[in-house]
C-alpha cells in the first residue's frame, strides 16, 4: 500500500477520506462506493492504469448503464407500443418528451465546454459532490451542468 508516498498524493488522499466521511454522514451510498473504489485504487497502485481510462470513459459507461436501467420496462415487456401510444395522449408526456430532448441538446453543449475549458469541471464535479452529499442528489450533474454552465457564459458574455 503507497497511501502516503509522494507528497501530492497526499492531498489526494486527504480529498478521497473526506469525500467518503461525508457519504457516510449523508448516508449516500453511491458517493461512498465511488470514493472508497477510487481510495483504493489509489492505494493499490492501480490509479495509473485505470484513472485515465475512467477520465476519458466513465460518462460514457454511466450514461450506457443508465440508458440500459431505463430500457429494461422495454425489455421485459412492461413497456410496449400500446403504453407508448398511451402515454402519448397525455399532456405530461409531451411535457416529458420535451425535457428530454431540451436536456440532450443542453448537455451536448456541456460536451463542447468540458473539451474547450477543462478547468471548469473543477467547480461542477464539487458541485455534484456536494449536491450528491448534502441533498441525496444523483450524480449526473456534470454534464448536464456543463451545459447549464455554457448557455449561462453565453449570456454573461453577451452583457460584457
Amino acid at each position: 500500500m503507497r497511501l502516503f508516498f509522494g507528497g501530492e498524493n497526499v492531498q489526494a488522499y486527504l480529498f478521497l477520506l473526506l469525500l467518503v466521511v461525508i457519504s457516510l454522514i449523508a448516508k449516500n451510498q453511491s458517493l461512498l462506493i465511488a470514493s472508497g473504489f477510487l481510495l483504493a485504487l489509489k492505494a493499490i497502485g492501480l490509479d495509473a492504469k485505470w484513472f485515465d481510462l475512467m477520465g476519458k470513459n466513465g460518462i460514457n459507461w454511466g450514461v450506457t448503464v443508465i440508458t440500459i436501467a431505463v430500457l429494461v420496462p422495454i425489455a421485459t415487456g412492461a413497456i410496449g407500443f400500446k403504453e407508448l401510444g398511451s402515454a402519448l395522449k397525455s399532456p405530461y408526456a409531451w411535457i416529458a418528451l420535451s425535457a428530454g430532448i431540451i436536456v440532450a441538446l443542453i448537455a451536448k453543449n456541456g460536451v463542447v465546454l468540458l473539451a474547450e475549458d477543462p478547468h471548469i469541471t473543477t467547480a461542477l464535479v464539487f458541485g455534484t459532490v456536494l449536491a450528491v452529499a448534502l441533498f441525496n442528489g444523483v450524480p449526473v450533474g456534470p454534464l448536464i451542468g456543463a451545459g447549464i454552465a455554457y448557455y449561462a457564459m453565453k449570456l454573461y458574455s453577451m452583457f460584457q
